[in-house]
């Protein structure tokens, strides 16, 4: 392949309008490592320093630097992130500028309609396209049935179920990965995330094998922007044990709106959609209008994304207060049995 031009890159009059009119370049992300991040341009691959931590950088950013130094970190079109492993609030960049969040799962024991849920808020508050890559089909009885079960989980999304070491069944993933765009793939370790990756790339990136409990191994370790033979880009993430929200409220509000529509009916501002008289949400499940499960997944999601979305100190502050709680519960109980 020829070496791309910037608009095959993704620039676009979006970070045209942000870039300053002097000597210094653009490039875009492909890895972000320590102490520095590879980048490209039309031109040229190099590795930039920036005078900020890296991990204010994410996979397929576009920056400007001169003399090997990034000057500015162009507005995004759109981020992908999540809350950090761990116990602190931080948030984890996964990939900037996606088009497209290719959601991949497979035709077995791996397929999961909640975690699926979880990345179409990811995909929904990043605004970018989402799409549920449905790998092994040629192992499953009936992969429609998979594709199905999908596509009811929001009008928002496209799904397809392919044989991912099948040439010709790759080429299907080929419109959401022309020149200009950018496809991310998540989703657990072992789906087919890296043998997606190499049939889109030509790379021979080495694949795991399976385990017989059909969770797979970890292969990929680390983010990478990459070109594609259809001329756009790919980015290929690490498994996720778990995907933690944060600040993802519009984007529970965006998977779920049918659910969101019905609480502006509920008698009561406040309403935990329980118990509550005049509640439209449980009369929509009295119906038959909503189902069941669906509606306990958007609960906790709600209530997930609220923990989730606490910034350090609100978290400091509520443990140490549910610290003083049972402090003091114990010492009542102390006292009572002294008296």
């Amino acid at each position: 392949m020829t070496n791309p031009t910037y608009a095959e890159f993704g620039w676009n009059a979006h970070f045209a309008r942000q870039s300053n009119a002097d000597d210094t370049r653009p490039f875009r992300v492909t890895e972000v490592h320590r102490d520095s991040v590879s980048a490209i341009s039309p031109d040229e691959t190099i590795l930039l320093r920036h005078s900020d931590s890296t991990g204010t950088l994410a996979v397929g950013d576009w920056v400007q630097a001169i003399d090997g130094q990034i000057t500015t970190v162009f507005d995004r079109q759109s981020l992908l992130k999540r809350r950090a492993p761990g116990t602190d609030a931080r948030e984890q960049l996964i990939a900037a500028n996606v088009t497209t969040l290719g959601i991949v799962s497979s035709c077995n024991s791996d397929f999961n309609l909640s975690r699926i849920e979880r990345y179409l808020v990811l995909a929904a508050d990043a605004d970018c396209l989402p799409l549920v890559i449905l790998t092994k089909a040629d192992r499953a009885e009936d992969p429609d049935d998979y594709v199905k079960q999908a596509e009811r989980l929001s009008p928002l999304l496209s799904a397809i179920a392919i044989d991912a070491t099948d040439p010709l069944e790759i080429k299907r993933l080929h419109p959401w990965c022309r020149a200009g765009d950018t496809l991310a793939l998540v989703g657990s370790s072992g789906v087919g995330k890296t043998t997606i990756r190499n049939a889109l790339t030509g790379e021979e990136v080495a694949t795991q094998g399976n385990r017989n409990d059909d969770k797979g191994r970890h292969t990929t370790t680390s983010r990478a922007l990459v070109r594609t033979t259809a001329g756009g880009w790919l980015i290929d993430t690490p498994g996720m044990r778990a995907l933690r929200l944060a600040d993802a409220s519009d984007g529970v509000a965006t998977v779920f709106a049918d659910i969101e529509d019905l609480t502006l009916s509920c008698r009561f501002s406040d309403c935990a959609h329980d118990t509550e008289p005049g509640c439209a949400v449980q009369a929509a499940l009295a119906s038959g209008a909503i189902d069941n499960a669906r509606m306990k997944r958007w609960q906790k999601l709600k209530a997930e994304e609220r923990r989730n979305s606490e910034t350090l100190a609100q978290a400091r502050a509520r443990n140490k207060g549910f610290g003083k709680m049972v402090k003091g519960v114990m010492a009542k109980k102390r006292q009572d049995r002294g008296g």
